[in-house]
């Protein structure tokens, strides 16, 4: 029964740690953890997501990521524009800066994770992601 005690809590405990340290490599680059969050996730998701889908995958309340998203188009990285099939909502892109910013992003968070990861056994780490991808199925399906 203990390790179900502690292993919602090591979770996310190292997930934070782990955010922390990218953030921390990540600063020279002028962005907030919640700016370089949104630039990975139009990387993932694609260039055009709205806003709201923007804030689904990210994970906060759309009125939180306004905010984030005016900083990142006055620094050039993104800009909004109005979505062809609902003219009320607005499509999320990078502009080019937000894209190399965005391959800068990828090179310091791969370094970071050769780090953390190098001398584990690939196959544990396999079966670590299985674990938690089913995990993260699980907490969805709930």
């Amino acid at each position: 029964m203990h390790y179900f005690e502690e292993f919602g809590l090591l979770l996310s405990e190292t997930a934070h740690t782990w955010r922390n340290r990218l953030d921390a490599r990540l600063k020279p680059l002028g962005l907030s953890q919640s700016g370089w969050l949104v630039l990975i996730h139009l990387d993932r998701h694609g260039d055009g997501l709205s806003q709201r889908e923007l804030a689904e995958h990210i994970g906060v309340e759309g009125p939180s990521l306004v905010g984030v998203l005016d900083r990142l188009e006055a620094g050039g990285h993104i800009e909004r524009r109005v979505m062809a099939h609902d003219r009320r909502a607005k499509g999320v892109y990078r502009t080019a800066q937000g894209m190399a910013t965005t391959i800068e992003i990828r090179q310091i968070a791969t370094q970071l994770r050769r780090e953390l990861l190098n001398g584990f056994d690939p196959s544990r780490l396999a079966e670590c992601m299985t674990l938690l991808q089913q995990l993260k199925q699980r907490a969805n399906d709930l």
